[in-house]
């Protein structure tokens, strides 16, 4: 099975945010413990609610993607990649994202920034291009999967061009907390939960100040951060 990387923001290892993240999803990605999940009013995890409401983001790790999963392009490695990760991660400047907040993107819930962040939305246009080299072409199933969900002509462009549809002007920073949530009046009350559960961290601006290198090893296989590459200034 295919090995596939990614680019990411994730909090630094003792930042407040990145602990409530990891433990709200159940797993640490940097050593791939189970985590134990903070306990909300309401949502009984012995019927297994939060388990599965969590179980993609879980998969993927607390983080805010930069660049999309890929293969790596024939001819490319490892070694490869995070020479060039290390080699951005110099040139690039760290900055503040203002603050966060707990938003509905659709069915799932995500901590998203509120109001416009150019450095951020800069940093995730930088990464698509610079990296771009490294990725594979998406097998063919992925591509009429992604198709067959409705995207835009733009966003179809993007497919083509990048691999991966929500890039550039159609970029959303989101850190995911859950799938899907199907019912409007659960996905409400659970977002008020957690307000709650981040409020300490959703005053606080965050800093952004690495990028870091995401491997899967496989099929369904967890994400695991692989390598952190801290900016030059």
């Amino acid at each position: 099975m295919t090995s596939r990387h990614a680019l990411y923001f994730a909090p630094e290892d003792d930042d407040p945010l990145g602990l409530l993240g990891a433990g709200w999803l159940g797993r640490d990605a940097r050593t791939g413990d189970r985590l134990d999940r903070p306990a909300l009013e309401g949502w009984d995890d012995a019927t297994l609610e939060l388990e599965a409401l969590t179980a993609a983001p879980r998969r993927y790790g607390f983080h805010g993607t930069l660049k999309a999963p890929f293969a790596l392009a024939e001819g490319r490695t490892t070694r490869d990649l995070e020479a060039a990760a290390e080699t951005f991660a110099a040139e690039t400047r760290s900055f503040d994202i203002p603050r966060l907040a707990v938003t509905a993107i659709g069915p799932f819930l995500a901590l998203t920034p509120p109001d416009p962040c150019p450095e951020l939305d800069r940093l995730a246009a930088d990464c698509v291009r610079r990296f771009d080299t490294f990725r594979a072409p998406p097998p063919p199933q992925e591509t009429a999967r992604r198709l067959a969900h409705g995207l835009t002509k733009r966003q179809a462009a993007h497919l083509e061009r990048w691999g991966y549809p929500y890039v550039m002007e159609d970029f959303r920073f989101h850190l995911t907390l859950t799938d899907g949530i199907g019912d409007a009046d659960d996905r409400a009350s659970l977002r008020r939960d957690l307000e709650a559960l981040f409020a300490p961290v959703l005053r606080e601006q965050v800093r952004v100040t690495s990028l870091c290198l995401f491997r899967q090893p496989g099929g369904n296989a967890p994400f695991r951060l692989v390598r952190r590459f801290p900016f030059g200034g």
